[in-house]
């Protein structure tokens, strides 16, 4: 081989050299940085994982004490509407009452013209 093909390729060796350790370097550095990048993740991870444990905890127990204050809730308005129908039943048969009452009245107002309307065609 010619000298000038050797120079050639140790030149192209070199180069591949350095640009490898170059690359190997910036691998390195990352590395570095992902590895403390993730320290500092699982540190801020458990304290953050036991609050989201006992918030969940938190929102089980409101959900159950819900749960509860609604079949409470349900209840009262099963026995406002038992109410409100009875009270509806009593409003009605008052009403009958009163239209009774207003027939008999018409009635004996009527019974009471005629008597007058006869006295005083005696007259």
């Amino acid at each position: 081989m010619a000298p000038l093909a050797q120079a050639v390729l140790v030149l192209c060796a070199v180069v591949l050299t350095v640009a490898i350790v170059v690359t190997l370097s910036s691998i390195r550095r990352a590395s570095g940085r992902a590895e403390t990048v993730l320290q500092l993740v699982e540190r801020e991870i458990r304290p953050l994982a036991s609050q989201v444990e006992g918030l969940a905890t938190e929102v089980r127990t409101l959900s159950s004490t819900a749960n509860r204050e609604l079949e409470r809730v349900s209840g009262v308005v099963r026995r406002v509407e038992e109410i409100s129908l009875k009270t509806a039943r009593v409003v009605g048969v008052v009403n009958s009452l009163a239209s009774f009452r207003g027939v008999t009245s018409v009635g004996s107002g009527l019974k009471r013209a005629a008597g007058v309307f006869v006295s005083r065609l005696r007259k």
